[in-house]
Parts: structure tokens; C-alpha cells; sequence
């Protein structure tokens, strides 16, 4: 735990009025890294304004398949069988984080498993808003060795108990956040915060059911709980060029993402697809555009759209632009 003079220092005598109001410091353990991997436990910390703890939650979830890497979270499918489902403790979810910007380390994932499993239940995750822990790091320019919680933790002197344990690492991110925000806050730093767009559409695939085992593995662990490359038929029409702005997309066009989408990005995707758009998974000087809701991210495709000039449009944009995609010239 800090020491009270360490806070007293890094509070402003005047707090931002542009600063949220409130967070919720959320982790949650799945079963893998995959669009298919399921919520296992999860647990928040709801902080007020200047980051003082108002209370916890934890929960164990069902992910009603096997469970995954057991020897990183620990928890088995005796242990998750009784478990409740996610639809069964999502409104007590949304209360915790109603209102709130969700404050995670590496937020994008949380936000990402949280949405899909919202979307799972018809349902929408009540944030808009996202901070991420290692993005706040470096916008105060902390001198940590690596971007690990573990690192985090041990620059503000907060001690780790369990790792891998949604709720111990929640409270130790929620104690590192606190003079974080407060150092942010004397030093008039704009929070990076991020948009948070809840899926509105979600397509499942099949997944061994908790006690099951997966292709035959002993340990009961997916090899596919590691998101492989979607293979794709090779696009039958050749690259037109870039897109114009004002003129409509033509089949053959390269098209990348970035960031997070409304629409599950698979589904995204194959809508591209289908138009007959060429799919593209990095971004390059042939790429036609690039779609992204966060176009002042500092992703890689991003930077190298700004780079080589590639024509940038978020997803609704895009989505107006797939209704009318013009055939490919006849050769």
C-alpha cells in the first residue's frame, strides 16, 4: 500500500474539470486470447473521481466450454461448473460499471471479451468510455522496464498477492491507477481515453463445453485459443487503386482495419468480402483504405496510413460505402 505522504504529493490542488467522474478498474480471466474465448471470472473496483476505492465486486462465470490454460488462472471445470452463467450476473455487471470509464491494463482486450459476451446475451455493456493503464503510463513517461502490470505495481510500491486472479490483480491495478490519475491530474495530462463501441451483431462458433476436451489434448487446452490468420480465397478482381473521397469503392480495392468495430470484426470483414473487396491484414502503399474509428490512434496502421496517404474512413462510413460497390472494370 502507498504511503499517505506519496498520495498527499501527488494530489493537485485544483482537480481537472474535464476528468471523469467516476471508474470502474476492471480484469477479467478467459479461457484464451481468441474472438470464441469466454469470461472466466471477473471482478471491479469502482473508484470516484480522484481514484479513492468505493468497493469490489468478484464473480466466478460458466464459461460453458473447457476452460483453457488452467495453469495461468487456475481455475478448473469442477471449480467453474457451478459457476454462474454470464447472462446470469450481467445486469449486476452493468451496475458496476453504469456511468463509468473502464480502467483496465491493456483495455482493449478487457473491453473486447466484455463486449462479446454482452453481445452473447442481447445485450449492451453500459461503457462508453475506456482508459488503459499502460497508455497512461506512457503518457506520464514512467521509467518501467516493460509495460507488465507486475512492473506497474512495483514502480508505486503495490504488492502483487495473486497474479492471474481477477480480483487480486484488479485491486492492484486500482492501487497503481490512483496516484497515476492523481500525477496526471497535478501535471494537466489529457487522459487517453478511448471510445467504447458495444458489438451490434455476433456470430458464435462451436467450442468444446466446460469438461470437455479439445482435438484431443490431454491438459484440455485449445491450440486455437491463439487467434490464427483467417485464410481467405485470393480476390478474384485486380487492385483498382486508392479510394477517392466522394466516389464509391470498387471491387479489388485493399481494404484494412484497425481498432475496435461495432460490428464483430469477422463479420466486418466478410461483408468486405462478399462486395469483393480484398481483404487486407497489414497496411501497405497499395492499400485502398483504411477503416478505423480511432483515426488519431498510434497503431501501426494507422502511422503508416498517415505515411503513404492512404484515404482513412471510420465504420460507418464504410458501412454506407459497402451498399454500392462498383463492379470491377471487365478485362
Amino acid at each position: 500500500m502507498l504511503e499517505d505522504r506519496t498520495l498527499e504529493a501527488s494530489s493537485p490542488t485544483a482537480w481537472p474539470a474535464a476528468y471523469p467522474q467516476g471508474y470502474a478498474v476492471v480484469d477479467v480471466e478467459t479461457t484464451g486470447l481468441a474472438r470464441d474465448d469466454r469470461i472466466i471470472s471477473a471482478a471491479v473496483y469502482r473508484l470516484d473521481a480522484q481514484g479513492e476505492v468505493e468497493d469490489h465486486w468478484y464473480t466466478l462465470v460458466n464459461p460453458e466450454r473447457d476452460p483453457g490454460p488452467v495453469w495461468i488462472h487456475g481455475l478448473t471445470s469442477d471449480v467453474l461448473e457451478s459457476a454462474p452463467l454470464f447472462q446470469d450476473i450481467a445486469e449486476e455487471f452493468s451496475t458496476r460499471l453504469d456511468g463509468r470509464v473502464l480502467v483496465a491494463h491493456n483495455a482493449v482486450f478487457d473491453w473486447q471479451m466484455i463486449a462479446r459476451e454482452y453481445a452473447r446475451a442481447e445485450r449492451e455493456a453500459p461503457v462508453r468510455q475506456r482508459l488503459c493503464t499502460i497508455a497512461l503510463s506512457k503518457e506520464l513517461a514512467l521509467p518501467l522496464p516493460n509495460h507488465k502490470l507486475e512492473s506497474l505495481a512495483a514502480h508505486f510500491g503495490v504488492v502483487q498477492q495473486r497474479a492471474h486472479h481477477a480480483l487480486d490483480d484488479a485491486r492492484v491495478l486500482a492501487e497503481a491507477f490512483r496516484p497515476s490519475l492523481r500525477a496526471a491530474a497535478a501535471g494537466s495530462v489529457r487522459l487517453p481515453l478511448q471510445e467504447c463501441r458495444p458489438l451490434t451483431e455476433w456470430r458464435d462458433t462451436a467450442a468444446p463445453r466446460i469438461g470437455q476436451q479439445a482435438g484431443g489434448y490431454s491438459g484440455g487446452y485449445r491450440p486455437t485459443s491463439w487467434r490464427p490468420s483467417r485464410k481467405r480465397p485470393a480476390c478474384p478482381y485486380p487492385n483498382p487503386g486508392r479510394y477517392e473521397d466522394g466516389k464509391r469503392l470498387k471491387q479489388g480495392m485493399r481494404v484494412a482495419f484497425s481498432g475496435d468495430t461495432s460490428i464483430e470484426r469477422d463479420l466486418l470483414e466478410d461483408r468486405a468480402v462478399e462486395a469483393g473487396l480484398h481483404v487486407a491484414t497489414s497496411l501497405s502503399r497499395l492499400t485502398s483504405l483504411l477503416v478505423t474509428n480511432d483515426p488519431d490512434s498510434g497503431t501501426s496502421k494507422v502511422v503508416k496510413a498517415r505515411q503513404f496517404g492512404t484515404p482513412v474512413v471510420d465504420e460507418a462510413a464504410f458501412g454506407q460505402l459497402l451498399r454500392d460497390v462498383e463492379p470491377a472494370s471487365e478485362q
